[in-house]
């Protein structure tokens, strides 16, 4: 043990050590020594520099410390931020640090990366706009609607196609859920399928998609096909959206159930002389001997009578495909009172026999119109032929031709050709189908037979004309059935193009006609 303590003579250090030999304690020996001034001072000055020393290590240490945060960590972190941005997509994002070596090394390339990163995104901006344009361009151009959906049934995306058919013009439908805005007609069909896609585990019928045929009542009378199907990622494994196809098939209904009719119709039609003209042959062929012959007469007369039915029907048939056709026709500079006579003339024996009176009434020096003769002539055989069939006795069917001013002034000049009689006249309700095919004013008065297509015939030549034929009727008065046609141009090639017609006014003539097609 060693201790120092204070004497009136000095500082005295003790010294106390223990003696023991062989195992047994002796004693103490106990020293007291008086230190040495120098080496004292030489202990205290070790004291004070080992001090010294200590606090200088500490201080350069936090010096260190702070240095590190300035110089390293700092930049550290102001990359760490800049990578975070840059991955939330902000391009744009730079670092300013104005250091060197490798740190500062670092910081540039960070720099650079940033750059072409901004560019990339950029280019890949310009070209998913132009991208983008070009689909919008297809959505609004192409003839079938088209709605995009993402897997919660919300619109994304629509052409203006299907917002007419949906009557969508006036609504904002884009980011709402399609069930609700679609037609009721059309949801009730369409709600379980969209589900089931959307799903992403349809049914097998619906693997790939579905279609439908709806009819949607309002806000217009449309019979629609929609096609779903569903848009899958690149992996092709799971459902990203559904796209939906809408085609307005209402004309191909119209047209399929037109065909439907008419082959029923003329299938009728045929059947109906056939069985007569083959009822009456039989009769003649199995009872000829038993029969007179007024009785054999009057059965062959029957069958030319059907026979020339069967005939007329079938020219008409032929007429009529043909005219429906695309086939063209040559249009000439036609004189129209050429083919008005000879109407007249080919009608004035059957008129006489039943007592009518043919009127006709042409405006002197008409100027030809654009036409093809056979066709008008065609025109004015049927409508003088119905005319004569629905005026009794003592009435009077007219042919009127006469010019019309041009309206406006400057426009093409036109003659206005009428037909009109003093017949039964034709009912309101039967005027909108007066020009069906196989529709047939007598199917009302049940006293009169025709094949129902000359009406329709006289249509469609009309139309071949760039014009439209149009009729004012009363029941017991008559009817009038009335068209323009265009002057040609004088010392002017004729042209081969449609011609514009005025708006149609109302005949001049105060004498309707009766007809039926």
């Amino acid at each position: 043990m060693v201790r120092q303590h204070l004497t009136p003579d000095g500082e005295v250090t003790d010294v106390f050590v223990p003696l023991n030999h062989d195992g047994k304690y002796l004693g103490v020996l106990a020293i007291g020594i008086n230190p040495n001034p120098t080496v004292v001072t030489s202990s205290h000055l070790t004291r004070d520099v080992t001090i010294a020393v200590f606090i200088s290590i500490w201080a350069m240490v936090i010096l260190g410390a702070v240095f590190n945060a300035l110089m390293i960590t700092k930049p550290i972190k102001e990359l760490l931020l800049g990578v975070k941005n840059i991955a939330a997509g902000n391009f744009k994002q730079r670092i300013d640090l104005p250091l060197g070596g490798e740190l500062g090394e670092l910081i540039l390339n960070f720099n650079e990366m940033a750059e072409r990163l901004e560019s990339y995104d950029e280019q890949n901006i310009e070209e998913l706009t132009a991208e983008k344009a070009k689909l919008e361009t297809l959505m609004s151009t192409i003839a079938d609607g088209a709605v995009l959906l993402d897997t919660n049934m919300r619109v994304i995306l629509t052409n203006p196609t299907a917002q007419r058919i949906f009557g969508w013009d006036a609504h904002q439908v884009d980011g709402q859920n399609i069930l609700y805005v679609l037609p009721d007609s059309v949801k009730i069909e369409l709600t379980r399928p969209l589900y089931q896609l959307a799903s992403g585990q349809p049914p097998h019928e619906l693997k790939d998609g579905a279609e439908f045929r709806i009819t949607i009542p309002e806000p217009t009378n449309r019979t629609v096909r929609i096609l779903l199907t569903t848009v899958l990622d690149q992996y092709r494994e799971s459902v990203k959206g559904i796209a939906i196809t809408v085609q307005d098939i209402t004309r191909e209904v119209e047209l399929n159930e037109a065909k439907s009719q008419f082959i029923s119709n003329v299938s009728h039609e045929l059947r109906t002389p056939l069985f007569n003209i083959k009822s009456f042959i039989e009769t003649l062929h199995e009872y000829g001997d038993s029969l007179s012959e007024l009785e054999k007469r009057e059965f062959l007369e029957t069958a030319n009578r059907e026979t020339d039915r069967l005939a007329r029907l079938v020219n008409d048939v032929l007429d009529l495909s043909r005219l429906e056709s695309n086939k063209r026709y040559q249009f000439d500079a036609v004189e129209i009172t050429q083919p008005i006579e000879q109407t007249l003339r080919t009608h004035q024996l059957n008129a006489r026999d039943k007592g009518i009176e043919l009127i006709q009434d042409i405006e002197p020096n008409l100027p030809p119109v654009r036409g093809n003769y056979d066709l008008l002539l065609q025109v004015f055989t049927n409508l003088m032929g119905n005319g004569l069939k629905f005026t009794s006795p003592g009435g009077k069917v007219a042919i009127r031709a006469y010019r019309l001013e041009p309206e406006p002034v400057d426009g093409p000049c036109h003659v206005r050709v009428e037909v009109s009689d003093t017949g039964i006249g034709i009912d309101p309700e039967d005027q909108k189908a007066i020009f069906d095919r196989f529709f047939r004013v007598e199917n009302r008065v049940h006293t009169l037979e025709g094949t129902g297509l000359g009406l329709s015939i006289v249509r469609n030549i009309i139309e071949k004309h760039q014009s439209e034929v149009h009729l004012v009727s009363e029941v017991g008065i008559g009817t009038t059935f009335w068209f323009d046609l265009t002057v040609v141009p004088e010392k002017s090639a004729l042209p081969d193009q449609p011609v514009s017609q005025t708006a149609p006014s109302k005949p001049t003539s105060e004498l309707p006609a009766s007809t039926s097609p």
